[in-house]
Formats: C-alpha cells, structure tokens, sequence
C-alpha cells in the first residue's frame, strides 16, 4: 500500500517502500557492466555489503577483489585508467577516504585519473559499528582535492542514477552513499545531472537546502512548517561540488534565509560551502543542520539521528530560527 507521508502546499511525496542506497550502487554498476566493457570494479573484501556480487559474478573478469589493502586499490584503480578503463572502487567510506588519502591525492586527484572512488556506510546512520567506521568528515576532505567531484544522493532511485552517470563523467569522482534503508521518492527514470540541484518544493519564507538522507527529513520537516503557515523551499543538493550556485541564490533572493542540512560535520560540508556563496553574493541568515565537530557513537541509525539532531524536528527548530533572524 502507498504510505503518505510528505505533503506541501505544491507538491506530495509519497514511497512505496524503503531501499538502502547501496543498492543503487549495487543496480547501477550491475547495469554499467552490461553496456560499458570498460567499466572494472574492485572491492576491498566487502562485496557484500557494498552490493557488488552480481556485477562480480556476471563479469568475473572484470571485477577485482585485493583484499584488505586499500591504499593498494587506488593505486590499482589509477593504473587502470591508462589502459582506458573506468575502475569503480567499492569499501566503506571511512576506508574510501580517510585510509588512503595520499594515494587518491597522488594518484588520482594530482593526475586526473578516471575514477570512481564509490563509498558506503557514510555517515552516522552506519549505526551500531561506532565511531570509528561513522565517518563525517569525509565531503570535507574530498571536496578540497582540485579537480574532484563530489556527490552524495539521497534514495535508492537517485544513487542508481548517479553510479550510471558517473560513468560518463571524465575525471575523479567521489560517491557517497549510505546504509539504512530510506524512503525512495525520487523518480525511477530520472537522469542525473552532475552538479545541478533540484528544486523539490517551491516556497517563500525559507529554503531549506539539503544532501543525502537529510532531504527526506526536510520533507518531513516541510510538512511540519506548512502547518505553522511557514511556506518552504527545500532543495536537493546531491552534487557538493560542483555546487549548484545558481539554484541556491535564485532561492534565498526570495526567502531571505537559509538552512543547511547534512548527515555531515558543520565544519567543511555542505552548509560551508553554501556559506562561501552567500559570502561573495549574497549574506544572509543561515542556520546549520549537521554534526557539531564531533565523533560518532555506536547505535541504531535512528537513536543517532535523534540524538545528533540530524532529523525532521531538529531541520523545523532550526529554520523557525533562521526566520526569526531574519525579521529581526
């Protein structure tokens, strides 16, 4: 049955069912690999969790398994790129980034090379795993490397999207991606636009701009403002960079304030790079939805989003307070 759950004064989102988006991934390199020979995987010992097994049964040939040896991996996956290949690298985020940083920065970023640096179990909803698997800083470092991109999708639809369109895309890229299952809202046949935001609700008293699994929290947290007669503008910004500019400032020209919202720390994510532009554009009052300069803990996904304030509830208190800024 069709659960209804978000409904705006323009637009009702509604899902049929939840689906983690490692399963895009999974689905879309799964379909990469039946119409892109080039296309190679290489997975460091979590196939499973990282949905690569049937690109790997399907193409044994063209898929790698090196083990625990991460740092290994992007080297492997930059040489690769030579011989004209798309390498598509699969491990948790934490291991994506924060273990091989200098390889992607000397290997992949500082040369260009074609990669597909693909990272699960982002963020804090990785859950009873803790701290130390729950990166949050992870866009921060990314985003900084010249030459990257760096998106972070927000369902199953939009992550299989994005694996496919990556594939197209010349140069490294960073896809972020997460554990738990969330609503699917976006549509099946959408195509993914590198670096283009997308309006999901049209509104004038606030913009709520969001990544990740934070978009369908600021749906639910539209939903919320609606009943208070604050009329919301939410965006999805699943592209961190290249940031979507124009999309941002086209909106708070008409709200006059903005919130940010990431399943992120504050510090280097998206809320500071939209800070950037309203800087050099356009200063006006911003809130932020995201980790405060702080590790994780282990938990459920739900009990950590609660208690970080990375919810529905957290976006609503923190976009009445942008208001109030604004009017004062």
């Amino acid at each position: 049955m069709r659960k209804h759950l978000a409904t705006t004064n323009m637009k009702e989102y509604t899902y049929i069912e939840k689906k983690d988006t490692r399963s895009g991934f999974g689905d879309g390199l799964t379909e990469l690999g039946q119409k892109n020979k080039n296309v190679v995987a290489l997975c460091a010992d979590l196939t499973g969790s990282l949905k690569m097994n049937e690109f790997k049964n399907n193409h044994p040939d063209r898929f790698f398994q090196v083990g625990i040896a991460e740092a290994n991996m992007m080297g492997i996956a930059a040489g690769l790129t030579i011989g004209g290949k798309i390498p598509f690298t699969g491990t948790f985020a934490n291991f994506s980034t924060g273990r091989v940083y200098d390889q992607i920065r000397q290997s992949i970023a500082y040369s260009s090379k074609n990669v597909k640096i693909c990272a699960s179990h982002a963020g804090i909803t990785l859950g009873e795993d803790g701290a130390t698997h729950q990166i949050l800083e992870d866009i921060g470092m990314m985003k900084m490397l010249p030459g990257m991109t760096v998106i972070n999708t927000c369902d199953y639809n939009q992550t299989k999207a994005a694996t496919i369109a990556i594939a197209d895309h010349k140069g490294p890229v960073y896809l972020r991606f997460g554990r738990p299952k969330v609503p699917v809202f976006t549509d099946s046949t959408q195509k993914f636009e590198i670096g283009k935001g997308i309006k999901l609700i049209d509104g004038s008293d606030v913009t709520i701009a969001a990544t990740g699994h934070l978009v369908w929290e600021s749906l639910e947290a539209a939903k919320i403002l609606n009943k208070y007669g604050i009329d919301v503008e939410v965006i999805n910004i699943h592209t961190i960079k290249p940031l979507d500019e124009t999309i941002i400032l086209e909106s708070v020209e008409k709200t006059r304030c903005i919130v940010s919202a990431e399943e992120h720390n504050f510090l280097g994510g998206l809320g500071e790079s939209i800070s950037r532009v309203l800087s050099k554009n356009f200063p006006l009052p911003q809130e932020f939805v995201a980790t405060k300069d702080t590790f994780g803990e282990s938990g459920t996904p739900a009990q950590l989003m609660e208690k970080y304030g990375l919810n529905a509830s957290s976006i609503v208190e923190k976009a009445k307070k942008v208001i109030s800024r604004k009017e004062s």
